[in-house]
């Protein structure tokens, strides 16, 4: 597989604003202008789920799903995991998802059952892989130990966070794709040094470590941040997000050849989430 790709383009900008530095939802035309370039660039899977906004009706109304693999997800809500499964199919405009992952993994501690739920649906041929989105360590450690035959899981990964390293090797043993988001820690990497509000100045002394090895090897942060990922061989998948045509090519443009030998220890693990800033 190549490095290209293995870039999975995220959805979630095109049913809610989203991220630190976000410009706002694209168009509809906007939407099916970026999909035609990450079609032509060689993106395989689009990621998105029914607690994205509208994003699975703008899939639908542009027929994302006749060119690219489809991964969905399972929010907690009232709705049973069929009823909301079959609805994504609808709007989307096809027969069958490539994945489809428990969104929130509390649905999955409260009721541990419904994951036969998603197993039926794999066995009714309506999805190939299934499997979870998680955030901690600790969700994945439960999962292992309670002998969930899972295929497919997203979890965050980018060379601040790499909580969930230790456990790749093991996923690919089992058979497990392995999907990461948050590359670039939400836009983080991108933002001024010098402005950054005050609850994020711990990670100050961090994002100039990424200046200074940019730097040292001629390439934006940019570039780091996600050859970083893409590099990684047991990492099958690595999410981005755009709100434009010029942001996807710019990604593009930054899959690169190159060595990477950095790492960034962060002591405060807390500030790695996005819901504490």
């Amino acid at each position: 597989m190549s490095n290209l790709s293995k870039l999975v383009l995220g959805t979630v900008q095109f049913g809610l604003q989203y991220g630190i530095n976000s410009a706002g939802r694209p168009s509809i035309e906007q939407v099916s202008d970026i999909l035609n370039n990450a079609k032509v660039g060689g993106v395989l899977i689009l990621d998105t789920s029914s607690a994205y906004g509208n994003a699975e009706e703008v899939l639908g109304d542009v027929k994302a799903g006749e060119s690219f693999k489809i991964v969905s997800k399972y929010p907690k809500c009232d709705n049973t995991v069929a009823e909301t499964f079959n609805n994504s199919l609808k709007v989307l405009g096809i027969d069958c998802l490539y994945g489809y992952l428990l969104h929130h993994f509390e649905a999955y501690r409260e009721n541990k059952s419904v994951w036969n739920d998603f197993v039926q649906l794999q066995k009714e041929g309506k999805v190939d892989r299934i499997g979870f989105s998680l955030y901690e360590p600790w969700e994945l450690d439960q999962i292992l130990n309670d002998g969930i035959p899972f295929s497919l899981i997203q979890v965050p990964y980018n060379i601040f966070d790499r909580q969930f390293e230790p456990y790749f090797k093991q996923l690919k043993e089992m058979g497990v794709e392995i999907h990461v988001r948050s590359t670039f820690l939400q836009g983080l990497f991108f933002k001024d040094r010098e402005t950054l509000p005050e609850k994020l100045q711990p990670l100050k002394k961090y994002l100039i470590q990424l200046d200074e090895y940019a730097v040292s090897k001629g390439i934006s942060v940019g570039d780091l941040a996600l050859n970083y990922n893409l590099h990684n061989p047991y990492i099958d998948g690595v999410l981005i997000g755009v709100d434009n045509k010029e942001q996807l090519l710019q990604n593009f443009a930054s899959v690169k050849d190159i060595e990477i030998n950095l790492d960034i220890k962060v002591e405060e693990l807390e500030l790695l989430k996005p819901v504490n800033w």
